[in-house]
């Protein structure tokens, strides 16, 4: 089975404000861009089930000329709360790595 970790040389995670979460997905080539950037398996129920995040809510912006994939989801409550514990998202990513992407 091939992962996320296997295809891209670069997995990060941010804030896009203090509503959204974003990921970025750098391919390690057009290759690996063109086989698995639409990938069903980098779909909104994997952020569902990975961070809760409302399937409708979640948006994916592919940039061929990069190689990368970027998707956003929307948080469930705004950035800073009392619970918070990775205010700026950076380490959410670590989730993705070994998602089977086929």
């Amino acid at each position: 089975m091939t992962t996320v970790s296997d295809v891209c040389r670069h997995v990060r995670s941010k804030n896009a404000g203090p509503y959204w979460v974003t990921f970025d997905l750098f391919f390690k080539d057009p290759e690996a861009f063109a086989k698995y950037s639409d990938s069903p398996a980098l779909g909104p129920d994997l952020l569902h089930q990975l961070f809760g995040a409302e399937p409708a809510l979640v948006k994916r912006f592919s940039v061929p000329s990069l190689n990368v994939v970027k998707i956003s989801y929307a948080r469930a409550t705004p950035q800073g709360g009392e619970v918070e514990r990775d205010m700026h998202c950076g380490q959410q990513f670590v989730r993705l790595l070994d998602v089977q992407l086929d």
